[in-house]
């Protein structure tokens, strides 16, 4: 593996990993606390129709899936918050109904040749340097967010009404973490797709749950895990020649496993 630093493409890799990794272990403690993973997995599934409105558009793709993830999230927000007994169905209307429009898009795009499985099932190697920039910039802005407002989310998480009566504004933390899943969705595209993104969101706060008490500790654990699951799921893609993506998780999965046989002993 040392060798393979000598690459451009491979550092670019590492360097994305590590940044997507400290996203996916600050929000997926939140989505796994939250009890929101299908709501996650709505929000990762309906971005792809921002993939393809991008493509067609000529726009920065992250850019586009981005925007449509978050207006999403607003949505289903929106929607769940309101008429909590239809959950299933409207997350399965969003999800759908992204999927669609992105394969329209990308349909009507003239010429566009592109293989779109790198969008489905990752492809961390293409990770370019304004992807990095883009990365960076979204890692800060969920630290940002979370350490300001940690007090309002532990709450929400953990006791909305209690919270509530306390006079915090329970729709908009509750929008809020929904709004930061969908960023995290958005920056583990290049890593894992769109098909493992809650993978990645979720099994290292499965795991980090044997060792963490409070949800800070939870949310550091869970990135020192995605980044290590990550860098590890790397090496094996690289020398077996596989896919990225799906290393990293089935390295996730049999640490979980791992992790909760040795925790119940």
């Amino acid at each position: 593996m040392l060798e393979a630093l000598q690459y451009d493409f491979i550092q670019n890799a590492i360097i994305a990993g590590i940044l997507v990794s400290i996203a996916a272990g600050i929000i997926g403690s939140l989505v796994v606390v939250n009890k929101i993973t299908f709501l996650a997995g709505g929000i990762a599934h309906s971005s792809y129709g921002g993939i393809g409105l991008a493509i067609f558009l000529g726009i920065p793709v992250l850019f586009g899936a981005t925007v449509f993830a978050i207006a999403t999230a607003i949505i289903i927000a929106g929607l769940t918050l309101t008429k909590r007994n239809r959950i299933d169905s409207i997350i399965g209307i969003m999800w759908a109904l992204g999927m669609a429009i992105g394969i329209i898009f990308v349909d009507l795009t003239p010429g566009y040749n592109v293989d779109l499985m790198s969008y489905l099932f990752g492809s961390i190697i293409a990770v370019s340097n304004e992807d990095i920039t883009y990365l960076v910039l979204l890692d800060i802005l969920i630290i940002g967010l979370v350490v300001v407002f940690y007090k309002q989310i532990l709450a929400v998480s953990y006791d909305s009404e209690f919270a509530s009566l306390r006079g915090i504004n329970v729709k908009f933390f509750y929008t809020l973490i929904l709004i930061l899943a969908s960023l995290s969705v958005v920056a583990a595209i290049k890593v894992v797709g769109l098909i493992l993104v809650i993978a990645l969101l979720t099994i290292p706060t499965y795991l980090a749950e044997i060792f963490a008490k409070k949800l800070s500790t939870m949310m550091i654990v869970s990135a020192i895990l995605a980044t290590l699951f990550t860098i590890v799921g790397l090496g094996i893609s690289y020398f077996y020649d596989i896919s990225s993506g799906a290393s990293i998780i089935v390295v996730g999965v049999v640490s979980l496993l791992i992790g909760k046989l040795l925790g119940k002993k």
